[in-house]
Order: C-alpha cells, then structure tokens, then sequence
C-alpha cells in the first residue's frame, strides 16, 4: 500500500521522463550489438582499439611513461593523447579488465584484441558512464532550467517558461543519435567530459562558481576539446568578480582570487606526477596538442575542409596555418565573448557556449569530425528555449558524420536512430500541442500539422476550429506580419535542408562516384553541413546579442539619497 500510495504521487510528467530515460538506455544497449571503429581491421583497428591499448599501457607500465615513446610504449600504435583524468579513467578500466580477464591488458600481447566477452565489457564501461555522469547531469539541468521559476536561486536562468516541458525536454535530450552513436557504436568516452561541462553549468545556475570552475576544469582535463567551451566560462565567471554599482572593489578581487585557487589546485591535483619532471610536463603538452598531424582530420564538416577543395591547404606551411587559425578563430569568437563579458547572464552564457564551440569547429586547427558533439551538447542545453532550430542542428550534426559512420559499418543503426529521433521530435511537439496547450485531442493528422505549422510561424490560436479556418488564419496572418514571414522563410529553409541531405544520403548509397572523384560524396556530407554551420553560427550569435541584460543581473544598486 505505501508503494502504491507512493507511485499515485508521482506526475504524469515525471513517469515521462523516467520513461525516456528508460529508453535511452535502450536505444544504448542495441547500438553496442552494432560493429565498432576498426573492428577485425588490422594493424591499427580504430578507437576501440586505442582505448584498449591506454588500458594496457596505464596498467602495466609507471605513470612518467604513460605518455613517453618507448620500446614498452610505441606512441605510433595509439600513444595516449588525451588529458591524465582520461588516462586515470583508463587505469581504472585496465585494472577491472585485467581482473576479468588479464588477456585484455596483457602488454604487446594483447594488441587487437577482440572477443565477445571484451566487447560486453568495454561497451559496459560507456554505458556506465553515461548512467552515472552524462545522464543525470542533462536530466538535473533541464529540472533546473524548466522547472527552476519556484526556486530564488535559479530564477535568473527561468525568468521565461521554455516552450517545451521537462519531460518532452528530457526525452528528446537523451534520444539525440550523435552521442549514441559515436560512444557506444564508433566507441568513445565523449559522455564523461560532457557531463562534467554539464555539471559545471548546472553549478553556475545555482550560483556556486567555485564548484563550476572546478567541473569545468576536470572535463577540460578529460579532454582537451572542452578549450572549445574554455572562453565562455573565462568571461562569464570574470564578470561576476567586476564589482558591481555600490558593493566594494574588495569583494570582487578576492571572488576572483578564489577562482585563480581552484584552476591552479585542480590542475595541480590531476597533473601532479607529470609536474615533477618539466621534461614529462613537455612530452605530456606536446602529446595533447600534435600540431604536426594536419589541419583538419578527414572529410570535417568545418570551413578549412570545404575550402580545401578551391585551394590545398595541407600544402601549406604547417606554422603558417597554425597562425591563420589562431587569428581567425579568435577573431569568430570575439563578438559572443564581450557581449557575454559586457552583458552577462546565463541565457547568453549557454548561447556563447554555442557560439565560441563552433567557431573553433569551423575555424580551428586539427579538428575531427567527431568534434561536432562538443558543439551539440550546448544545442542540447538550448533545446528547451529553441526546440526546432536546435532540432535541426543536431539532425545535421549526425549528418556531417555520415562518412564516418559508413566507414565502422553503422549506416543501418544510423538510419534507425536518427528515423527514431524524427518520429519521437514529432511526437513530443504533438503531445505538447495537446496536452500542454489543451488542444483538442483529435485524430485528423492535417489538423494536428496545421498547429504544427502554426506553432513554428509564431502564431499563437487559442483553439483550431475547422481546418479551413486554421488555414486562412495562416495566410492571413503571413500576409500581414513580417515576423510570422520571417518564419515561414526558416520553415522553407528546413523543409528543404531536410530534403537535401536526403537526397545526398540516398545518392551515396545508390551511385558510385565517378574514378576521377572518389571521395565526391563525402565532400558533398563536408560542404553541406559546412554550410549549414556557418549559418547556425550567425544565427546563434545574432540571438545571443539580442538578449538584452535584465536589472536583475546588475546586482543590488545603491542609489544615493538627497
């Protein structure tokens, strides 16, 4: 009787999202039975292999050579290039692998390794990952962001109801095909450093930037990708030590003392073997940063790659490019940093986190294809406030890796996610339609894309009467208000984005590219979504500069009396 008294109290709400989340362990657990990178693919396998490899060299040599070529270490086959967190996260791995099984680990002897009790046993280690960080931090952030306008602390964050619910939110944050794709298919740990950059937002929301600055500086020791969020934190967090109208100079200087603290003992906590030979700390930095191997990795969907194609970069001298990407990145990712330093809030944080993460996808140095997740976790943060363009950034996200996707054999689990994830979005904002806005619940499908459409052009009806009505209220009110223009226009523009790269999927599918262009199909994946990020990165930047600063933000002003 308590359960069941207990389970009555429960919302309706609530049972969605544990239903969602339920779900995306699902959908986690059928893409681990999908091949992984460079599976029964000698002599260099793929990611799978590399982070076996880490396994075996953490657990069976010192930790100075973890990162050191050696005969015991060969840094050509997989030499560890990630951040220590990463490598203590992989000594931890190694030791309960050499506890099932010390064939996982065993060193030189174990290299390539592949069985099917092994590949239960790394695809487990993603899983947990997910369930014990990337997870619950999305889940508690859009709790927050939704739901925080009863809670003083949070209510900076919440000052406008999101369009979506909680649930909805949570569902359709979690299904995104992109991080289950490439963590538990290709295989990757990408969901540590994520969580950990969502956990550090979800400290900034409550107001706690030591911790934030704390998180923050764990995923950026995870992965050293996480620089691309680096500047939005700098210059939120440096605000907040500027004194503000009538509080003391004082206050702010020793905020940011407390600050500089944290990142120095965090760094120094995780780094300190490498910290005791400046010898190791350069090889460690050398490792993290190979500025030898290229501009870019692959066919990458970034501005570098497209413009390949007119002029060939890679031909080019290496530190000459190095200084060309370094001016133009910083120079993408001015714009959103002062507006943010200037007017900050943290509504325009979680844009600046967009925007300063694509300009160095897009214009950065190096970059893989697989990097477009660090700019989709902010997009997933944003869903809430802007569910259909952000919908339609993470549907081209999972596009620009098709390449990659057809190269480890995930096509089909691909298409599957991605179909789910079309049918689930459209489901969710049909749900909402009715439940939510009180709709009628009707079975006519034309009815139901009428609000649709409607919803999308901003136009707001409190109730759909006969289909004609609904139409003509349409026409007339496009013919009459530029906004509502405005919106048919990004409508047009989606419909036929989607349309696109359907036609371009199903041509690489179909065709065989002509002798003389064997990589034409990928190059059209690269450009296409090189296009489409260039425009997500103006839009996003002008939103960001729209938001306008609230009074609240400025901090309590003393006004002097006369």
């Amino acid at each position: 009787m308590a359960v069941e008294k207990m389970l009555s109290k429960i919302s309706c709400d609530n049972w969605l999202v544990v239903f969602g989340i339920l779900v995306a362990i699902l959908l986690r657990n059928i893409t681990m039975l999908h091949p992984h990178s460079g599976e029964g693919n000698p002599p260099m396998y793929g990611d799978y292999e590399a982070q076996r490899h880490w396994m075996e060299i953490t657990t069976n040599l010192p930790v100075l050579d973890w990162y050191q070529n050696k005969t015991e270490n060969n840094l050509e086959y997989w030499g560890l290039d990630y951040p220590p967190l990463t490598a203590y996260h992989m000594y931890l791995c190694g030791l309960f692998a050499k506890y099932l099984n010390e064939n996982y680990t065993l060193l030189h002897k174990s290299q390539g390794f592949e069985s099917d009790d092994h590949k239960l046993f790394m695809r487990i280690t993603v899983l947990i990952c997910d369930v014990l960080v990337y997870i619950p931090s999305l889940v508690i952030f859009y709790y927050l962001n939704i739901n925080g306008q009863k809670s003083e602390t949070v209510c900076e964050f919440s000052k406008q109801v999101p369009l979506l619910p909680f649930s909805l939110t949570t569902i359709l944050g979690l299904l995104y095909p992109g991080i289950i794709l490439v963590d538990h298919g290709h295989f990757q740990y990408n969901n540590v450093s994520l969580g950990l950059t969502t956990l550090s937002v979800i400290f900034l929301i409550r107001k706690k930037n030591i911790f934030a600055t704390m998180f923050f500086c764990f995923a950026l020791n995870y992965k050293q990708m996480e620089l691309y969020h680096s500047l939005p934190f700098f210059f939120y967090l440096l605000s907040t030590c500027i004194p503000k109208p009538g509080k003391k100079a004082i206050g702010g200087i020793i905020s940011l003392f407390q600050l500089a603290v944290t990142v120095v003992l965090s760094f120094s906590m995780i780094w300190f073997p490498f910290l005791l030979d400046l010898e190791v700390t350069h090889q460690v930095l050398h490792r993290l940063f190979p500025f030898s191997r290229g501009i870019f990795e692959d066919k990458v969907a970034n501005f570098w790659c497209a413009l390949n194609i007119i002029y060939k970069l890679k031909t080019c001298n290496h530190a000459k490019l190095m200084r060309i990407c370094l001016f133009t990145t910083l120079s993408a990712v001015f714009p959103s940093s002062v507006d943010l330093f200037l007017r900050p809030n943290l509504k325009k944080f979680v844009l600046a986190l967009i925007n300063s993460s694509l300009a160095f996808f897009l214009f950065s140095y190096h970059v893989h294809e697989k990097t477009i997740l660090v700019v989709s976790l902010p997009i997933l943060l944003h869903f809430p406030e802007n569910p259909f363009v952000c919908f339609w950034f993470l549907y081209i996200s999972v596009f620009s890796m098709i390449p990659l996707f057809v190269k480890d054999g995930l096509i089909l689990a691909m298409m599957a996610l991605l179909l789910f994830y079309i049918l689930s979005f459209y489901a969710c904002m049909k749900y909402y339609y009715h439940s939510v806005q009180n709709q009628p619940n009707t079975s006519q499908i034309k009815c139901s894309r009428i609000q649709f459409l409607h919803d999308m052009l901003n136009i707001k009806i409190k109730k759909l009467e006969k289909s004609g009505s609904a139409w003509g209220l349409l026409l007339d009110r496009i013919t009459k208000d530029k906004d509502s223009l405005k919106n048919l226009f990004f409508f047009s523009a989606m419909f036929f984005s989607f349309i696109g790269s359907v036609i371009i999927f199903i041509s690489s599918l179909i065709f065989e590219p002509p002798m003389r262009y064997p990589d034409l199909f990928t190059l059209l994946i690269s450009v296409y979504s090189c296009l489409h990020f260039l425009g997500f990165f103006v839009y996003f930047n002008v939103k960001q500069i729209e938001i306008s600063q609230d009074f609240g933000d400025i901090g309590n002003v003393k006004l002097k009396e006369y």
